[in-house]
């Protein structure tokens, strides 16, 4: 139960909304317990109208007025509780959902500052029900737990006072086995919050699966393991089954265990208080009525503490996984939210990197200078540290030793959003969002008022510049072509050619292009060569690629290996030393001469 102390913030932020449900339901239980005398009321006058109607000498005039005032009396108290019963509903209930909405914009928020190093630690299925599944089973207790738990301590307050000041004797015998309830439901909840667990955690897992199996449906069909894969996550179905019916099997053993309770009330009512008629005369028909009644009003609330127990557990369940993420704290975090202007001068100050999950030394002590508006070019084998770079600039990480300076000032005294934002980066791995084409190249214009046509025209032009125009106007829809979830629609080469597109329509102080034409041929590669080249003049630029000519037009060429610097110059300077640069070059040269 500690875990839903967080939610507190919010329920004091909807106190007002809050506190005037919580008055309907305590007004509500009033007018419904406190109706029930003149129910009894009304018994003990119709027995009593039935015991005149043969002595002529007792007029039934008074007893038919009491019997009429009663009944009409006992209609109106139950309709003013049946109002305040809404007005909870549209308070507490309504509350819960706004709690929901705010919760889960703040999940939300939160993953998004979250650094890399986390989303490689967790998978999108267990995040996206976090977000979904678990919020929802927090607002049930937000809403119909607190509700009923109000709803069912006022009706079991009111009634207990009622009772006592009508027959303590009778009451006694009623409440008797209410010590065996408790007990039974303090075990049954522990077990219902332990097996709510596990069911939320095999629940994330086939979230990750059916993600993952969309996600590659490609690579799946290409190597026909559709069936495997069913059969897998048929096993994984079956694992979430077990545990539910495990869940199930707890559940419905609150329900008997608190019907036998009551029922066992109820017969104490009719066997003392039969006997206090018949022996006594102490009591009356109405007054065992009376008492029928409000065993029927504890009914309700006794029986519904299974049900809200269980929406208690599995709410605290639920939301100690929330918070497990809530209390996640990013290792990459902003010293101020300061806007400040980024000129391009980059510096690289002995950088070593080790990748904290895999403890892979990436970066082994590399220094090297870029002056604002000039270009680098990163060359290296596959593993050599090259894309490292370009992420350690963006600060997806930072670095574990040494520095890395942009205009003189360490990275990590700049405010992130506002590096982020004056650096265009094209990923190695592309990614497009599932939206149109026009959408997707201008997903880095963050400014509000864009004019549109304005905005059409910086998005046709940059995708001129990327070499993806012509493909795109061949589309009978055009930009506003959807492309599906990852760009599924498109092929290696147009993403990669919309990705530049979206970098180049941002224009920025710094760009940086990682492995961004390797999926594209020879010709369409000079071509968004020579545009970048144009978007070069003025700007810091990295390129990093595996291809001689992606960089060789670059100011200076930094050569990798193993995440060790081992070559820097022009491409005339690197040439002219024959050593792995040149080799890389001849290499190449060849396979071009080959093909």
């Amino acid at each position: 139960m500690k875990s839903l102390l967080y939610l507190n913030k919010y329920l004091f932020k909807y106190r007002v909304r809050l506190v005037g449900g919580l008055l309907f339901v305590i007004l509500y239980a009033w007018f419904s317990v406190y109706s029930i005398p003149y129910a009894g009321e009304g018994v003990d006058s119709a027995n009593t109208i039935i015991k005149n109607l043969g002595n002529h000498n007792e007029p039934i005039d008074v007893g038919l007025r009491n019997l009429r005032n009663n009944v009409l009396i006992f209609l109106g108290m139950n309709l003013i509780a049946g109002i305040f019963l809404f007005l909870t509903r549209q308070t507490i209930i309504v509350t819960s959902r706004l709690i929901e909405f705010d919760l889960k914009n703040e999940v939300f928020e939160h993953y998004q500052k979250l650094d890399t190093a986390f989303y490689r630690r967790n998978n999108t299925g267990d995040l996206m029900n976090r977000i979904s599944e678990d919020v929802s089973r927090v607002r049930m207790y937000l809403g119909p737990a607190i509700m009923y738990t109000t709803n069912t301590l006022s009706l079991v307050t009111f009634t207990l006072i009622v009772m006592f000041q009508t027959n303590i004797k009778l009451t006694l015998w009623v409440l008797s086995p209410m010590p065996l309830l408790y007990i039974s439901i303090y075990y049954i909840s522990s077990m219902i919050n332990k097996k709510s667990t596990n069911v939320q955690k095999q629940l994330s897992i086939l979230f990750s699966k059916a993600q993952e199996t969309f996600s590659g449906i490609r690579v799946i069909k290409s190597y026909s393991l559709e069936k495997n894969l069913v059969e897998d996550y048929d096993k994984e179905c079956e694992v979430y089954k077990e545990r539910n019916m495990n869940l199930a099997i707890v559940d419905s053993l609150f329900q008997p265990a608190m019907m036998v309770l009551v029922g066992i009330s109820t017969v104490l009512v009719l066997l003392v208080g039969g006997r206090d008629i018949i022996l006594n005369g102490s009591s009356s028909v109405g007054e065992i009525t009376k008492y029928m009644l409000y065993v029927a009003k504890l009914t309700m609330p006794i029986a519904s503490l299974g049900w809200i127990t269980s929406l208690t557990q599995r709410a605290a369940a639920s939301q100690t996984r929330i918070n497990e993420f809530l209390n996640t704290k990013p290792s990459i975090s902003s010293p101020t939210n300061e806007d400040v202007v980024i000129h391009g001068d980059i510096q690289f100050d002995h950088v070593s990197f080790v990748y904290p999950d895999s403890g892979i030394r990436a970066i082994d002590d590399v220094s090297f200078t870029i002056k604002q508006a000039q270009s680098l070019g990163i060359v290296g084998k596959t593993g050599s540290g090259k894309s490292t770079v370009t992420q350690l600039i963006c600060r997806m990480y930072d670095v574990t030793n040494g520095a890395i300076k942009i205009d003189n000032k360490d990275i990590r005294e700049l405010p992130l959003s506002s590096l982020r934002r004056q650096i265009g980066y094209v990923p190695q791995e592309v990614f497009l969002f599932s939206d149109t084409i026009a959408n997707n190249v201008s997903f880095s214009v963050t400014e509000k008022g864009v004019d549109k046509d304005k905005l059409k025209e910086r998005v046709e032009k940059a995708s001129k510049d990327a070499a993806i125009y012509d493909n795109i106007i061949e589309f009978k829809e055009a930009f506003e072509t959807m492309v599906g979830e990852r760009g599924i629609t498109l092929s290696g080469g147009q993403k990669q050619r919309i990705s530049i597109a979206r970098a180049m329509l941002k224009a920025p102080n710094i760009i940086m292009f990682d492995e961004c034409l390797s999926a594209v041929d020879t010709n369409t590669e000079q071509e968004i060569l020579l545009n970048i080249h144009k978007l070069m003049l003025g700007r810091t630029t990295i390129i990093v690629s595996h291809r001689i000519s992606s960089v060789k037009m670059c100011d200076n060429i930094l050569v990798l290996e193993k995440g060790r610097f081992i070559e820097y110059g022009s491409h005339a300077q690197l040439i002219s030393q024959k050593g792995h640069y040149y080799e890389m070059h001849e290499m190449q040269l060849t396979e071009e001469i080959v093909n």
